[in-house]
């Protein structure tokens, strides 16, 4: 794999071992867990210790391709015939598909997996086809979230009239929530090593914190000018005339007219920007882009535990000195909470979706995207 200096997923194939990075921990603690069965990569990914759509998507498929590697290498290995095998994935693979229903990185990397067992009639043969397959999967998204960076920043500096600029973010959608490098963040990345980024503006990204947790990590790493704002503040940069372009944000799932759901707070940032007269850019694989669903009515958005809420963590200095992680509750006992994890932008919204096939923009007069077209 890459030398890049930030990765959520570690893996090699000989021996089998997937390493995912807990970014629970972030930026505290830099820990790297073992995941060798799908039970195991369920787990990481139900817990959000591996969170963004295409690192999630990867995860799942190495995490099958591990656990078939380990139990085929057993003398006790269960798969006896074609018949057993496919009746493992298949139920791997629904597992897998429970944990985080609005990101179709995971459903796709499923079905293609499936795709893949039902076609096959030897038991070694099908193996070696699904483990080869997750490994792409890896690698592409690597190369995939370069081109991203590079389309989207040249798209974004051809539209501005200024030389240097600054961006908004939201959440984390860099190499910690894909295989490396980055979508949205990619695009601010590469913009930075083109000496077109002013500054970055980060908002924390409430109530999971990606953005004053992951974000701020990878920013201070590559050592970007950026700052970090609160969700509520958006509005008022924007209204300061800072010389911002673009607020740029990843996407976990997108419908083909190009309604876009994404983390919690994206949609008010897309009135935003609309008001305020800047560029709304959706940075994603093509493998976000769902073309079985019209609009954002259908996408199936994710409601999570309300004590995400009501709870934070943060580092303490203990009794002796110590840093360790605490968790403290915010409001009094018997609040109603209400928890959803993404909301959906109108495709109206939206300036651009970039992936790395290229930058689809609206025909004139329409408020919608034809992604049917684009993927042909």
């Amino acid at each position: 794999m890459s030398s890049f200096s930030l990765s959520s997923v570690i893996y090699t194939r000989s021996p089998p071992s997937l390493k995912i990075l807990n970014q629970l921990l972030l930026p505290h603690k830099t820990v790297y867990e073992s995941v060798a069965s799908v039970q195991e990569g369920y787990e990481q990914i139900k817990q959000m210790k591996v969170r963004g759509a295409p690192a999630i998507g990867i995860v799942a498929a190495l995490s099958l391709a591990v656990d078939l590697l380990l139990q085929s290498s057993n003398p006790a290995c269960p798969f006896k015939d074609q018949e057993s095998l496919k009746s493992y994935v298949k139920s791997s693979l629904d597992h897998l598909k429970s944990s985080r229903p609005t990101a179709v990185n995971l459903f796709r990397a499923s079905d293609i997996l499936w795709n893949i067992t039902e076609k096959e009639n030897d038991v070694n043969i099908t193996i070696e086809k699904l483990v080869k397959e997750a490994e792409k999967m890896l690698i592409d998204d690597i190369q995939d979230n370069k081109n991203i960076g590079k389309l989207g920043a040249e798209f974004i500096a051809k539209e501005s009239q200024n030389e240097k600029f600054s961006v908004v973010t939201h959440c984390n959608t860099g190499s910690l929530a894909t295989a490396e490098y980055g979508t949205a963040l990619g695009i601010i990345r590469s913009l930075h090593s083109q000496n077109k980024l002013s500054h970055a503006y980060f908002t924390e990204t409430r109530p999971y914190n990606q953005g004053a947790r992951l974000t701020a990590y990878e920013l201070i790493n590559d050592k970007i000018p950026s700052t970090l704002i609160c969700d509520s503040m958006v509005s008022a940069l924007l209204s300061l005339n800072k010389n911002i372009e673009a607020i740029i944000v990843g996407a976990d799932r997108v419908a083909s007219n190009g309604d876009t759901a994404n983390k919690i707070g994206t949609y008010q940032l897309a009135i935003t920007a609309k008001y305020h007269n800047i560029m709304f850019i959706v940075a994603a694989p093509s493998t976000s882009i769902d073309l079985t669903i019209k609009s954002g009515k259908d996408i199936i958005i994710e409601e999570r535990d309300g004590n995400e809420i009501i709870y934070v963590k943060g580092i303490a200095e203990n009794e002796n000195g110590e840093l360790e992680i605490k968790k403290v509750r915010l409001p009094p006992e018997g609040v109603k909470v209400w928890n959803p994890s993404f909301d959906v932008t109108p495709a109206e919204l939206i300036t651009a979706i970039v992936t790395e096939k290229g930058v689809v923009m609206k025909d004139n007069g329409t408020s919608e995207f034809n992604l049917f077209d684009f993927l042909k």
